[in-house]
């Protein structure tokens, strides 16, 4: 997008606290469409505009007050994406109250967790789960009071008198006779209010509350437009949970451009949505992008000889004009652009429109380690991924590729303005500015842990910065020492070998050993294809893991695969697993990433026998 462009955009944002923003928004554009949803259920899609978004806050701030929700008081929502849940979520933030949301797989202990460390009395829930789970967890959290379901279709438990559904709770507003205390409210809102608490549920240890304040979403929101291309013509597409910081961000930024957000309920019908509602923006974590990738090999690997050499050169065009020519800031010869023109047309569309992506403008992708095989292949489909790096203590984007600046497939992309970023012992990325958290909440002890002597923000992640773009190299704390006194990044060797279609899940280890082996979860359904195909016979996935031939046939395919890596990064010995790591078995954190405690536990056994001589 030219830098015309980014100009407008940066005219046409409202910026200011966050609970007056609806109101805002609803007077710049009134009944136009914010947001297309489905409700609890249902596969017909809905609208709602400015002015509905605006009165529907409106209602739910006037319930919270009638129920007697202070200043800076907790509430929790536990719940999968939902129009109620943005509801809620302002109708809390314009009563200058706290949003504490869950992710809605969180497991009874967490909850109970953080609603008696919070002090929560009024709990918003989406579905029977999260219903069934929080009735079950109020008799030990002596501060819950009562809980409000959003799905009106959810079964009450017997001679439950503290529930009721969000339906109801809106009621509770028309009783409101003006709204002289809501007006009270908003007269008291300021950049020092505490908006949100997020829990990161860590991959060690017990969760911590991160503090995010309205000044932070303020200057975090404003450094985004000033670098991200969005505008009122957008259509956005939520993927990852609200709950997590990057999805939270990313909406609020596209509310305040004045685009259309499409909440999609469920997360496993991602593809469907994307093909019926045809977003323009979404931001993901890698593991899409590398399924998509996956995907569309092994339809290149089952296509005709004269359509994988089409496919093939259209992707190289695609290479050399939006990864070579974008990445050093210069424009295509003419012949090269005829070429782009002619196979961006054909080819490359018809993958685009596969996925629902006709209209692309930008995919922002963060959250862990980004192959840059993957990262070039998106970008030579005709799809803008803009690749970043940030924390929930960072409220998100702490840098993100700015292609009107030149790019480098790699990099994390630029530091946003605002954020002061500085390389300390070890290599680790430190980070000072308005958009950083100012700690954790009721955790001292931790707080003068995770900032230095002179304010500044540990990461944990070590990195380094050259010719203006930020690159990372491992996490520090992941970072596994071998036996032979080598370093190995267990997270940048997964990224290599999960862009192959057969791998879906990998857990390496390496601490203590005299060499790295990894513990592969298989796509079982393509493994499955594969044996087939090859007159494999099985009868389990117990079978399927243990033949010699699809042994092989990975071994040759991992071998491929980490060829760029040092001898003593790579894979020497793995196991394919019957079973997923799973959140239930503690393998998994809600945002899906590897406990590597937890499962270095639970397959110690395995583990033990990679290494016997």
């Amino acid at each position: 997008m030219p830098s015309t462009s980014l100009a407008i955009t940066r005219i046409m944002q409202t910026v200011c606290h966050l609970g007056l923003l609806p109101y805002k928004q609803a007077e710049k554009y009134g009944t136009r469409t914010v947001f297309e949803y489905q409700d609890f259920g249902s596969e017909a899609w809905k609208t709602a505009s400015w002015t509905e978004f605006a009165a529907s806050v409106r209602r739910v701030s006037n319930a919270m007050l009638s129920i007697g929700i202070g200043v800076q008081e907790c509430i929790g929502v536990f719940s999968q994406n939902a129009l109620q849940y943005i509801y809620t979520d302002f109708g809390a933030f314009g009563i200058r109250a706290v949003s504490i949301p869950f992710y809605a797989t969180s497991s009874e202990h967490q909850l109970q967790y953080v609603i008696n460390d919070a002090g929560i009395r009024f709990m918003f829930v989406g579905e029977q789960e999260q219903y069934d789970k929080a009735r079950r967890v109020q008799a030990l959290c002596s501060t819950l009071e009562r809980i409000i379901v959003f799905d009106r279709t959810v079964t009450l438990a017997d001679h439950d008198t503290t529930t009721m559904f969000f339906s109801d709770f809106l009621e509770l507003a028309d009783g409101m006779t003006d709204d002289t205390v809501l007006r009270e409210r908003h007269d008291g809102l300021c950049d020092d209010d505490l908006v949100n608490i997020l829990y990161t549920s860590g991959t060690t240890g017990e969760p911590k509350g991160v503090m995010l304040g309205a000044g932070q979403f303020a200057a975090a929101l404003k450094a985004n437009d000033e670098c991200v291309p969005i505008g009122e013509e957008d259509r956005v597409i939520t993927f990852l949970p609200i709950t997590h910081i990057f999805e939270r961000g990313w909406d609020v930024l596209a509310l305040t451009e004045g685009a259309t957000l499409i909440i999609n309920t469920n997360p496993h019908n991602i593809q469907n949505a994307m093909r019926e509602r045809k977003p323009t923006c979404m931001s993901a974590v890698p593991r899409f992008w590398e399924k998509v990738y996956a995907g569309v090999q092994a339809r290149i690997d089952s296509a005709t000889p004269f359509q994988k050499r089409l496919f093939r050169e259209a992707l190289e065009v695609g290479r050399k004009v939006n990864v070579e020519c974008r990445s050093k800031g210069r424009k295509p010869s003419l012949a090269l652009a005829w070429k782009y023109k002619l196979m961006n047309r054909t080819v490359l569309a018809l993958v685009r429109k596969q996925l629902g992506l006709e209209h692309p403008n930008i995919f922002p992708t963060a959250g862990a380690v980004v192959s840059s095989e993957v990262e070039t292949f998106v970008n030579s489909l005709g799809i803008n991924m803009i690749v970043g790096y940030g924390l929930t203590e960072s409220l998100a984007t702490v840098s993100c590729d700015q292609k009107e600046r030149g790019f480098t497939v790699g990099s994390v992309g630029r530091v946003i303005n605002g954020v002061d970023v500085k390389i300390g012992d070890n290599n680790e990325i430190l980070l000072k500015g308005p958009t950083i958290t100012r700690g954790y909440y009721r955790r001292e002890h931790l707080n003068s842990e995770a900032f230095t002597e002179d304010g500044y923000f540990r990461t944990g992640d070590a990195g380094y910065l050259k010719d203006g773009e930020l690159f990372l190299t491992e996490r520090i704390k992941d970072l596994y020492k071998t036996s032979n006194g080598k370093y190995v990044a267990p997270q940048a060797v997964e990224s290599k070998l999960l862009v192959d279609k057969y791998i879906e899940q990998i857990a390496v280890i390496a601490d203590g050993r005299k060499f790295v082996s990894a513990l592969i979860v298989p796509t079982y359904s393509l493994l499955e294809d594969y044996a087939r195909e090859c007159g494999i016979t099985f009868i389990s996935r117990e079978d399927l893991c243990g033949s010699p031939k699809i042994m092989k046939m990975l071994e040759e395919r991992i071998s491929t695969l980490q060829q760029g890596l040092a001898g003593y990064e790579q894979v020497k010995r793995f196991t394919l697993l019957p079973e997923p790591f799973t959140m239930e078995n503690g393998e998994l954190t809600n945002t899906l990433k590897t406990r590597r405690p937890v499962i270095i536990k639970n397959y110690a056994a395995v583990i033990e026998k990679m290494y016997e001589e």
